[in-house]
């Protein structure tokens, strides 16, 4: 969010030449909302160039959108879809007050927190006025917390090889 991008696309320019095709990337949010993001190309010297200012992409929604490549002819305004895929859009931490952890991460912080507050109190379950509660059991708490920690972790693992690095789930082997 709030970011400038700027990418061509050479490699369509033959089949699809930017001064008798239109190309657009069409991005939906996946949460079912109406976010929508619309990026057209120009023509960049025979060549498609897609442009996202920093003042378009402020008012972005972060989270995970599945897109589509969008290709019309200009003469008869008959359209097809090119690509598909699945692009993440980030809150920018220097303009956004909020929580730049995962799923993942926030549920691995919640759950320690209810399994702090279950040691001070053993009552798993209660009844007042006929309604009645009953709380998740200390080993449903600790299986939770570890399903995320296992998310956590491969999140991490997947963005260290991502950038490069090496993950913690590296194999060593000698011959």
């Amino acid at each position: 969010v709030g970011d400038f991008g700027q990418w061509k696309r050479p490699d369509l320019s033959n089949d699809y030449p930017p001064a008798q095709y239109n190309l657009t990337y069409v991005a939906r949010i996946t949460a079912g909302g109406s976010s929508e993001i619309n990026v057209t190309a120009t023509n960049d010297n025979g060549v498609h160039l897609f442009t996202v200012t920093s003042n378009m992409s402020e008012d972005y929604n972060p989270g995970v959108y599945h897109w589509q490549l969008e290709v019309e002819q200009i003469s008869s305004g008959n359209r097809t879809v090119l690509q598909t895929g699945e692009v993440t859009i980030r809150v920018d931490l220097d303009l956004n007050n909020t929580d730049p952890r995962t799923h993942a991460e926030i549920m691995v912080g919640k759950i320690e927190t209810i399994l702090q507050g279950k040691a001070d109190s053993d009552v798993s379950s209660y009844s007042v006025a006929g309604r009645s509660l009953t709380k998740m059991t200390f080993q449903e708490l600790i299986d939770a917390r570890d399903y995320y920690k296992k998310e956590v972790v491969k999140y991490r693992n997947d963005l260290a090889i991502k950038n490069g690095k090496k993950s913690g789930s590296t194999i060593k082997v000698r011959f």
